[in-house]
């Protein structure tokens, strides 16, 4: 079975932790050393467990007083390094490594490939191109340009606030830029994601911005309590817009009884207070199945891996050695009741589905 990966910051391995992730992952790993960042997906290793394509992010934020993560002085140097790591998926290209996909057509041609190919270790992988927080974006207009470049997907915010809204860990409603780059968004096409957003910026920006949304890696705060997962309420409103929601792999958004206090993560590990074994595909199939539940039918469910980007496989279920190992989700949704059709809408068809519907229609 086919596999869409709803999110791979592929380019922060490839750049940040200076990864040739054109090697097979034995090689990947040799190279690593001893970091303890143990990686789990490379290219050979998606064309492995038929990852037929992602959405490949580049994350880039602009420090400010009190952010939670790492983030980078002056403007300048925040839309440089955003536009390398574009520059990184671009060339991949190039060497054949993967294909750029900008239009429905040429995504669904692309899955078409890969569904009827045997041996898929030969085939390009399909890259959609995400940008995580969009302090990259300097000025509301300036997402045209982004737009010409190759990028999607959006979303207004990371870790903490951005330029334009509250992210993961803060508190508080859209920043006043934020308008104009949501009806620039609308107008060139591109898509939303809501992923990372606090609650006050989310239900602000699904009422201003009147293109399609996602959820790229969300998992659903029903089952995890934590202002990272999304409450029923808005699970309803991206389900009702259409979109799509992905169910991260990360443990600490997995682990039911652990809620991370974000007005306290100095000083620990967020995965300290848990043992990976504990954390299963199997919580990853709760939030799948939570959706499912809320929507009424398997339609708006999928794979939102965030795909060694939560410090590899000490951050992912017990079960995950690789990203061929998301495959290891069909069976267990087949044992909750799930038919073929619906497995498949999961694994791959929803997202292909998403952005074949949304992406502009011709090359």
């Amino acid at each position: 079975m086919l596999i869409f990966d709803g999110d791979y910051p592929m380019a922060y391995g490839g750049i940040e932790l200076n990864r040739d992730l054109t090697l097979p992952l034995a090689e990947v790993r040799a190279a690593d050393g001893d970091s303890g960042d143990i990686a789990f997906a490379c290219l050979p290793e998606m064309r492995q467990g038929r990852v037929a394509a992602a959405l490949m992010k580049f994350t880039v934020r602009r420090k400010r007083e009190n952010s939670i993560l790492s983030g980078l002085h002056g403007s300048a140097a925040v839309y440089g390094a955003a536009r390398g790591q574009l520059a990184y998926y671009h060339m991949l290209a190039e060497q054949g490594e993967g294909v750029v996909l900008t239009h429905g057509e040429a995504l669904a041609g692309h899955v078409e490939v890969w569904d009827k190919a045997e041996d898929t270790r030969s085939l390009p992988v399909g890259f959609i191109l995400g940008m995580e927080g969009a302090d990259p974006i300097l000025r509301p207009d300036q997402v045209h340009e982004w737009f010409e470049s190759g990028v999607r997907v959006v979303s207004l915010t990371h870790y903490g606030p951005s330029t334009y809204a509250h992210g993961t860990g803060s508190e508080g409603g859209l920043f006043a830029p934020a308008r104009d780059l949501l009806r620039e968004m609308s107008d060139c096409g591109m898509l939303l994601d809501l992923t990372h957003i606090s609650d006050e910026s989310f239900f602000e920006a699904v009422d201003l911005y009147e293109g399609p949304v996602l959820a790229s890696h969300q998992n659903c705060r029903a089952l995890v309590p934590g202002q990272r997962q999304f409450s029923d309420e808005q699970l309803r409103i991206v389900i009702e817009r259409g979109g799509v929601i992905g169910a991260s792999m990360d443990t600490w958004m997995l682990c039911p009884w652990y809620a991370l206090d974000w007005s306290n993560t100095g000083g620990y590990n967020r995965r300290d207070h848990f043992r990976r074994e504990d954390i299963t595909l199997n919580h990853v199939a709760d939030h799948i199945d939570h959706v499912c539940q809320l929507a009424g039918n398997a339609d708006h469910a999928a794979i939102g891996g965030d795909t060694d980007g939560q410090g590899g496989i000490d951050g992912a279920p017990c079960e995950v050695d690789s990203i061929a190992d998301y495959q290891l989700l069909a069976p267990i949704l087949e044992g909750r009741g799930y038919d073929r059709d619906d497995i498949e809408k999961i694994m791959y068809r929803n997202w292909v589905r998403f952005y074949t519907d949304h992406l502009p229609k011709n090359g």
